[in-house]
């Protein structure tokens, strides 16, 4: 009986490791696509202006910057939240945030913007009947 066991047993921990490493894969998948969505909704905000060290940009012109700057550091870039922390909150040559400054005037932080989007991506969806 152990006999057996012993011969499988190298069958059964690269089963194992195959598992880790598709549950490692699809995990990551995951958290370019969360990135992606990122992206996408600042490039869906026409109507606001983006600032990065002072100067104003339109939201195509931001999506295609935080793009560029996440496949240059794609790397160190593993979850949604490094991505927010490392590419989208502030400028990485003078440390100044970027900002959202919305039609109404009003402003936030590209970072806390994302966190809060982030939030709702993960928050657990109910359905209502």
């Amino acid at each position: 009986m152990w006999v057996d066991f012993i011969k499988k047993l190298p069958l059964f921990l690269s089963l194992v490791f195959s598992l880790q490493t598709l549950h490692a894969e699809d995990k990551t998948a995951t958290e370019k696509g969360k990135i992606e969505i990122f992206i996408a909704r600042i490039e869906s905000m026409k109507e606001a202006v983006f600032i990065r060290n002072g100067s104003q940009y339109e939201a195509t012109t931001a999506a295609k910057f935080l793009r560029g700057k996440w496949r240059a550091q794609a790397k160190s870039i593993v979850t949604a939240t490094d991505f927010i922390e490392k590419i989208a909150s502030k400028s990485s040559t003078t440390g100044k945030p970027y900002v959202i400054r919305f039609k109404a005037g009003n402003e936030i932080n590209c970072g806390d913007f994302l966190q809060q989007e982030l939030l709702k991506l993960e928050r657990p969806s109910t359905k209502s009947d």
